[in-house]
C-alpha cells in the first residue's frame, strides 16, 4: 500500500486536473485507494475526503467508484455503518444522476449471491433518491432499476411455512416490504398527476415500467403460501401490489380478461401470463381488492377467461402453483349453475387442457391432498356441464384417459347421468336415447380386446358391469325402445363374448402361476432338507424362476389368488347379466 506522503501527492495531482483530463487509471486509482481505505479500517477517514471541500471537484468526477466499495462495507462491517451510510449519502449529493444510476445498476448486477437482502436493503434508500433526482427518462430508469431488482429477489429462497416466513432466513420477506416502500413516490407521483389531469407520455411510461411490480406475482407471490388468517409479511406485499394497480389506472378486469390484446414490452410472455395467473388468484381466491373489480361480469364469462390461467398452473411440476390452481378452478366454478355450462365452450383450447392438466394430477401427483382435492374440482367441473356439454366430456376422457381408474370414475356418472335423466321430467336424449349408444360403445369395450390386462382395468370392467347389469334391470324407458334396446343387447353380446375369452385366458395364466409357485416352493423345501444333510453349508440358494417377482412366496400366493377371486366375480356378474337379460326378453315376449 502507498504511503501517506504519496496518497496526498496523488490527491493534490486530481484536484488541479480538470475532469476531462483525467484518465481510466485514475478512476481506478482513485477506487483502489477508498477500497485500501476501507479495508484498513479508516472509513471514518475516507467520510472526512468526501465531505471536504477540497475534494469536492474529485468526489463530483470520479465519487461513483466509491459506491461499490462503501455498500460492500455497509453490508459486511455493522461498525462501519453509519460512516458508509453518510459517505453514499454525500456522493448522491455531489455525483451525475445519471452515472450513479449506472453505478448501482452494475452493483445490482453484480452483488455477493450469499448477500442478496443485506445489499438491496441497503441500496434501495439511496437508489430512490438518485431516480427521484432524475430529470429525464425517469419511467424508463424506473424500468431498469425494478427489473435488475427482481431479477436478484428470484434467486432467495421462498419462505412457504409460516414458521420460515416468521424467521426470514433469507430476507426475502424484509426486501419485499422494502420494494413496495421503493415504488411509493413514483406511484403518488403518477396518482397525483392523474387527479389533476396533467398526465404526460413520460408518466404513461412510467405506469407502464411500474407494471413490472407484477414480477413479484410471479417470484416470490405464486410460490408463496398464503393465508387470510395470518396476515402475513408476504400477505400484506400481496395487498400492496394490487392496491398499485389500481392507483396507476390499471384495471384489473383488463389485465384478466383482454391481456392477450396487450404488448408486454418489459416482460417475457411466459413470465406475464404467470404474473396474471397469480393475479387471478389472489383476486377471486383471497379476494384481494375484490371490492374494485366490476360485478358486471357473468359467472360464465369469468370461468371461461380464467380457464387459461387455471390450465397455465395446473400444468405446473411445483405444489405451491397446484394449489393455487385448484383453488382458482374451484372458485371459478363455485358461482356457475349447475348444468349450465354448454358445448360449445369444449371446443376451446383452455376448457379442453384444463381437465386434462387436471387429469394428470389425478392419476400421475403423488401428493395425496393435491389429488383429492383435484378429484373434488374435477366432479365440481362435470356438475356444470350440461348434458349435451357431459355426454361429449365423457367421450373424450373414456378416448383419451388410458388409466381405468378415471375411466370407471366417468362410468359412475354416465350411469349418474342415466339415473338422473329415467327420472319424470329430465329426460334427455344424451343419456337416454340413440346418442347414449356410441357412449356404451366406449364403455363396453376392452383396451386390448382378449389380451387386456384384467387386473389393471378391473376398476373400469366391474364398473361397465354393473351399469350394463342397472340398464338390463332398469325400467320400461329402454326396453320400450326396440331399436335402442336391439342395439344395447348387441353391444353387451360383443363385449361379454370377449370379456369371457379374457378371463378365460387370464384365469389360465395365474392357475399356471399358482401352479409353478408350488412347484417352486416344494423345490426350495427339497432343497433345503439336502443342504441341512450336507456338511457343508451352502450361503445363497438359487431360484428356479427368476420371472417371478421380488415379493415373497406367501404374498406372491396371495396376489394370484386374488387375481382368480376377481375373475370369479366377473364371472358371477355376467352369469346375472345373462339372467337378466333372459328374463327381460321373456317379458317382452
Amino acid at each position: 500500500m502507498m504511503n501517506e506522503d504519496k496518497v496526498y501527492e496523488i490527491i493534490q495531482r486530481w484536484r488541479d486536473t480538470p475532469e476531462e483530463d483525467l484518465k481510466p487509471e485514475d478512476y481506478q486509482q482513485f477506487k483502489d485507494i477508498g477500497v485500501a481505505c476501507l479495508s484498513g479500517g479508516d472509513s471514518k477517514q475516507l467520510l472526512k475526503f468526501v465531505q471536504d471541500e477540497k475534494n469536492q471537484g474529485i468526489v463530483k468526477s470520479m465519487g461513483c467508484g466509491l459506491l461499490a466499495p462503501l455498500v460492500d462495507e455497509l453490508v459486511r462491517n455493522e461498525k462501519s455503518h453509519d460512516h458508509c451510510q453518510a459517505a453514499i449519502s454525500q456522493l448522491i449529493k455531489m455525483c451525475s444522476s445519471r452515472t450513479l444510476l449506472e453505478s448501482f445498476l452494475e452493483l445490482i448486477e453484480h452483488m455477493d449471491p450469499g448477500a442478496i437482502s443485506e445489499t438491496i436493503l441497503a441500496v434501495l434508500p439511496h437508489l430512490q433518491t438518485v431516480l427521484l433526482q432524475l430529470d429525464e427518462n425517469q419511467a424508463a430508469c424506473v424500468g431498469l432499476a425494478l427489473s435488475a431488482l427482481q431479477k436478484q429477489l428470484s434467486r432467495l429462497p421462498v419462505p412457504y411455512t409460516q414458521q420460515q416466513e416468521e424467521a426470514d432466513e433469507h430476507g426475502l420477506c424484509r426486501c419485499c416490504i422494502a420494494l413496495a416502500m421503493f415504488t411509493k413516490p413514483f406511484i403518488d407521483g403518477v396518482k397525483k398527476k392523474d387527479e389533476n389531469c396533467n398526465s404526460t407520455a413520460e408518466d404513461d411510461e412510467l405506469k407502464a415500467e411500474i407494471l413490472n411490480c407484477m414480477r413479484s406475482l410471479k417470484e416470490p407471490l405464486l410460490e408463496a403460501g398464503l393465508n387470510p388468517d395470518r396476515k402475513s409479511t408476504l400477505w400484506l406485499f400481496a395487498e400492496e401490489i394490487m392496491v398499485i394497480l389500481p392507483a396507476i389506472k390499471e384495471s384489473l378486469s383488463g389485465l384478466l380478461f383482454f391481456s392477450c390484446l396487450r404488448k408486454f414490452t418489459t416482460m417475457d410472455t411466459s413470465l406475464s401470463m404467470e404474473s396474471i395467473a397469480c393475479l387471478a388468484y389472489l383476486l377471486f381466491v383471497q379476494l384481494i381488492a375484490m371490492d374494485t373489480f366490476p360485478a358486471v361480469f357473468s359467472p360464465i364469462f369469468i370461468l371461461q377467461c380464467n380457464m387459461e390461467h387455471i390450465s397455465l398452473l395446473l400444468s405446473s411440476k411445483k405444489e405451491s402453483h397446484l394449489l393455487k390452481g385448484l383453488a382458482l378452478f374451484a372458485k371459478s366454478l363455485e358461482k356457475v349453475e349447475d348444468n349450465s355450462l354448454p358445448v360449445g365452450l369444449l371446443d376451446l383450447k383452455s376448457f379442453y387442457s384444463a381437465p386434462q392438466n387436471l387429469r394428470q394430477i389425478l392419476t400421475d401427483c403423488p401428493i395425496q391432498h393435491l389429488a383429492k382435492s383435484g378429484l373434488k374440482v374435477f366432479q365440481l367441473f362435470i356438475n356444470k356441464l350440461d348434458a349435451e356439454a357431459k355426454h361429449k366430456f365423457f367421450r373424450c376422457l373414456l378416448k383419451t384417459s388410458h388409466h381405468a381408474g378415471v375411466e370407471s370414475y366417468i362410468v359412475n356418472n354416465i350411469r349418474k347421468q342415466i339415473q338422473l335423466s329415467i327420472k319424470q321430467g329430465n329426460a334427455n336424449k344424451w343419456f337416454l336415447g340413440t346418442e347414449l349408444l356410441p357412449l356404451l360403445e366406449l364403455v363396453l369395450s376392452l383396451p386390448q380386446a382378449a389380451e387386456t390386462d384384467l387386473l389393471t382395468n378391473m376398476d373400469k370392467i366391474m364398473e361397465s358391469l354393473n351399469l350394463l347389469r342397472y340398464l338390463l334391470m332398469g325400467d320400461k324407458e329402454l326396453s320400450s325402445k326396440a331399436d335402442l334396446w336391439e342395439e344395447l343387447c348387441r353391444i353387451k353380446d360383443e363385449y361379454l363374448k370377449m370379456l369371457r375369452v379374457c378371463i378365460s385366458m387370464s384365469r389360465a395364466y395365474y392357475s399356471a402361476e399358482i401352479k409353478a409357485l408350488k412347484e417352486d416352493q416344494k423345490l426350495k423345501a427339497k432343497e433345503a432338507k439336502e443342504h441341512a444333510r450336507s456338511t457343508r453349508l451352502l450361503q445363497t440358494v438359487t431360484v428356479k424362476h427368476d420371472k417371478v417377482t421380488h415379493m415373497s412366496p406367501e404374498v406372491q400366493y396371495q396376489v394370484l389368488q386374488s387375481a382368480l377371486v376377481t375373475f370369479d366375480l366377473m364371472e358371477s356378474l355376467i352369469v346375472r347379466i345373462d339372467e337378466i337379460t333372459a328374463e327381460k326378453l321373456g317379458k317382452l315376449h
